[in-house]
């Protein structure tokens, strides 16, 4: 969180989660969403595992005719912190 390695609307769900709770989150095509700039989806996650589920991820987000509102199923399983080290102690 804050670091800017995921969905900033995924983010933004997450900040008001707490362990074990689960969340639908429902992200507009916009600032919330995916970066235009970042079609291999290196600097923002999650990533689709597989090729054919990036291609299909690629297509909904190029795509002006469709749909571009995104779905995430969220449950935070725990919360760890940092350890002032660059690695976090387990929560």
């Amino acid at each position: 969180i804050g670091s800017g390695s995921v969905v900033p609307g995924v983010e933004k769900a997450l900040m008001s989660m707490k362990p074990g709770g689960v969340r639908q989150v429902i992200i507009p095509y916009g600032e919330l969403s995916y970066p235009a700039d970042d079609l291999e989806h290196t600097r923002v996650g999650p990533k689709p595992t597989t090729f054919s589920g990036q291609r299909a991820l690629n297509f909904v987000l190029e795509n002006p005719r469709v749909d571009r509102t995104l779905l995430f199923n969220i449950k935070l399983v725990r919360i760890d912190k940092a350890n002032g080290k660059g690695g976090f102690i387990r929560g």
